[in-house]
């Protein structure tokens, strides 16, 4: 059930430069959120943003009413949730779109699951709250986390504190070298599902991997949004069954349900 909240912003936590973890507070009990689900949040106090701002779901807990949204500085709007401060109050509709696989469908393809959760940059931000998601349920997660640098890598500590925690640096500053894709723990190791969010050619790189494996992928979907509910038609992606909106029908899609190269 969708709901407009009033937050209360809690906490605003410079994540290097390019980033800020929001800490939020619900008055009550907020909807259920699933992993990989996502809020639109009101910019306030910006008088060149206009339309609300999708957020992927960094981490919930519905009962508590607490939120957390880790927020790439990429234009206006983001950099106005960044100059947010304690006390403040942000609006969100929530909870939208379609989320990561339960465990139901995780153990019809495999009886002991080992997903193998990749992310690349501010991707990294809904596969958090999955990993502790599954991680609550008895499935343990590892996670494979790629930046351009060292101080690229967002929310390392907290993803540590979840599950393993494979890193590829392009630099080389930590990690392996290289790109996700080129990680020595694809040969090292078996899993039974993948589970991607990051920049387009990224999460392409990783189906083809997946694919070439045999292994079970969705990706979570980063297209242009204004409206999240499928009324603006800004996010269509084609797929096998023709145009569909992300923000409904997604933001997570099964490879199989997309156009994309193998």
């Amino acid at each position: 059930m969708k709901s407009i909240v009033d937050f209360r912003v809690e906490e605003v936590r410079p994540c290097g430069d390019r980033a800020v973890l929001l800490r939020l507070s619900a008055p009550g009990a907020m909807p259920e959120c699933l992993p990989g689900q996502f809020v639109q949040v009101r910019v306030d106090g910006s008088k060149d943003t206009f339309l609300r701002r999708p957020i992927s779901i960094h981490w919930a807990d519905s009962a508590a009413g607490v939120l957390w949204l880790l927020v790439q500085l990429v234009g206006e709007g983001t950099r106005a949730l960044s100059r947010l401060r304690a006390g403040d109050s942000l609006n969100a509709v929530m909870p939208l779109g379609n989320g990561f696989s339960g465990l139901d469908a995780l153990r019809a393809a495999a009886a002991e699951p080992r997903p193998l959760l990749v992310g690349g940059g501010v991707g990294v931000a809904p596969l958090y709250y999955y990993g502790a998601w599954l991680k609550a349920r008895g499935v343990e997660p590892t996670f494979l986390l790629g930046a351009r640098s060292r101080d690229l890598l967002l929310q390392r500590e907290a993803f540590e504190a979840v599950g393993r925690v494979f890193v590829t640096t392009e630099d080389g500053s930590d990690g392996e070298r290289g790109f996700v894709t080129q990680h020595s723990l694809w040969q090292r190791e078996r899993f039974t599902s993948v589970h991607v969010c990051g920049p387009s050619p990224m999460m392409k790189a990783v189906a083809r991997t997946a694919r070439a494996l045999e292994l079970p992928c969705e990706v979570s979907l980063e297209n242009m949004m204004a409206c999240g509910l499928g009324a603006c038609l800004c996010c269509v992606e084609k797929t096998v069954r023709g145009n569909v909106c992300v923000c409904k029908e997604g933001p997570v899609f099964n490879i199989n349900q997309l156009t994309w190269p193998v």
